[in-house]
């Protein structure tokens, strides 16, 4: 496993839609692995391939139950609504409150193309959501509900 660079703000490629993933083979396993190194060094809770530099429909994430690899993830069901305060690795230093669902079924495939669906609620949801945007090229930022004293 390695460390990867972080793509930052500004980068172009946090900007571009990412292609879904075709072959599941060593190479995936290896970008999985050390997004997961990379994430957990920098201390994340999510990491998507694009931030990595890899327009891959990849993300692992862990709020701290251990570590959840999704490939080529799709939110097929969402309910509820939740505001809470959302950084990320590749905008440092910045923060700013989102809304996104209380809970969200994500269906996904695993490292070696199995199908599956998971269910996250609070944060796990959060995360799933602020991922699978990286995917999308789009960035929290984008989503920051703006209050008076901004």
């Amino acid at each position: 496993m390695a460390l990867r660079e972080i793509r930052k703000k500004g980068d172009e490629i946090l900007y571009k839609k990412c292609k879904e993933v075709m072959v599941f083979d060593k190479k995936l396993a290896i970008l999985l692995d050390d997004m997961y190194e990379t994430m957990q060094k920098h201390d994340g809770v999510g990491l998507a391939a694009p931030q990595v530099g890899i327009l891959k429909r990849a993300v692992v994430v862990d709020i701290g139950d251990g570590k959840i690899e999704l490939v080529n993830p799709e939110i097929i069901k969402s309910e509820g609504s939740q505001i809470d305060q959302e950084g990320c690795l590749s905008v440092p230093g910045e923060w700013g409150n989102v809304e996104r669902p209380n809970k969200v079924t994500v269906k996904a495939c695993d490292r070696n193309g199995k199908s599956f669906e998971i269910t996250g609620e609070g944060l796990l949801a959060r995360a799933f959501c602020h991922e699978i945007d990286h995917l999308n090229g789009e960035l929290f930022l984008d989503k920051v509900i703006k209050t008076e004293e901004d």
